[in-house]
């Protein structure tokens, strides 16, 4: 099996994975969160990082210095920010959790310490 298609395989039980277990709103409604892929390597993410705080209108103020979110200070940590930041701000408005295949949805709020990641209902 090639590599793409078991980061697909991975990928697509993983979402199945998430709505078997994830946290239910009272409305009915699943809480997702978008993040970066574990899979994708660095330059990929950086590229998709860099679309999402540019074009992609994503609020990256706080992944920068002395910040709640600048730590881990981590291309991947930094992308799942933004990720999450873009698709929370536009999903009402069709926007998807892809970035080229970089990241994916989860159920698990990924928020740490002081760095809260942004859920819109």
């Amino acid at each position: 099996m090639s590599s793409r298609s078991t980061r697909l395989t991975i990928l697509h039980l993983s979402v199945l994975l998430a709505f078997i277990v994830a946290p239910r709103r009272s409305e009915g409604q699943l809480e997702e969160w978008c993040i970066a892929d574990e899979q994708v390597p660095d330059d990929e993410l950086q590229r998709a990082l860099d679309w999402a705080c540019g074009k992609g209108g994503a609020d990256c103020g706080d992944i920068q210095v002395k910040r709640p979110c600048f730590y881990p200070n981590t291309v991947r940590d930094h992308a799942s920010y933004a990720f999450n930041s873009y698709y929370q701000k536009f999903k009402h408005k069709g926007a998807s959790c892809f970035f080229n295949s970089a990241a994916m949805v989860t159920a698990l709020n990924p928020s740490h310490g002081s760095c809260k990641f942004e859920y819109v209902p």
